[in-house]
């Protein structure tokens, strides 16, 4: 027998969430004509060098049960190549192994980025076909990582959208006056801590297996 789960919040909300998309649009006024031409099949020069600039993207991906996965990337600003005015490659820097993109990529082939600029409050939306490649003449030319990866994501883009920046002045990414100070938030290794509910283990042992990654797995 299978025990019961506790009904939450979102249980609730559902019984009478919008229903479909008309009843969505019902609330909404239609978006403006600059909201919707600026919607591209390709980059644009302006647009490359956004992506040139950016040094931290999100890739959001889903796998054939409709699982959804969002993860960061980061490297040195410009670490995305882009290879044509429709394609762009990511190295895949070493991580946790999980492959949780990856794997979403190989089962659907479909992935989302959002680029973005530190300091900056521009974001750059990419979506499209995606695939996992392996091909070396490819790989050789991604070394801003430091070597060439194990791999790359690879992107044939079907939208390119420049996001206004009213999240990012409403969040105050930039603004260090209005964050919260350090200790507002739990740490790396105590959020890691409960998450693995181990009673051995230490929040020590956790930072320093924190330092060492950070310290050698990117050589």
């Amino acid at each position: 027998m299978t025990s019961a789960v506790a009904a939450t919040a979102f249980d609730s909300l559902r019984l009478d969430a919008v229903p479909d998309q008309e009843g969505l649009r019902r609330v909404y006024d239609l978006p403006g004509d600059a909201a919707v031409r600026k919607q591209m099949t390709a980059l644009t020069e302006q647009t490359r060098r956004l992506i040139a600039c950016s040094s931290l993207i999100l890739v959001a991906s889903v796998d054939a049960e409709g699982n959804l996965d969002v993860s960061p990337r980061g490297g040195p600003a410009g670490f995305v190549t882009v290879l044509d005015d429709r394609t762009v490659a990511i190295p895949d820097a070493t991580g946790n192994k999980r492959l949780d993109s990856l794997q979403n990529v190989v089962a659907t082939g479909r992935a989302g980025l959002l680029f973005v600029i530190p300091g900056r409050s521009t974001t750059l939306r990419v979506n499209g076909r995606a695939c996992v490649s392996t091909r070396p003449e490819l790989l050789s030319q991604l070394t801003a990582v430091g070597k060439p990866p194990a791999s790359a994501l690879v992107v044939g883009i079907d939208e390119v959208y420049p996001h206004c920046p009213k999240a990012f002045l409403r969040g105050a990414a930039w603004k260090p006056e209005q964050w919260l100070p350090a200790d507002a938030q739990p740490t790396s290794a105590e959020v890691t801590l409960a998450q693995l509910r181990m009673p051995d283990l230490t929040i020590a042992a956790i930072e320093q297996n924190e330092a060492d990654a950070l310290k050698y797995r990117y050589e």
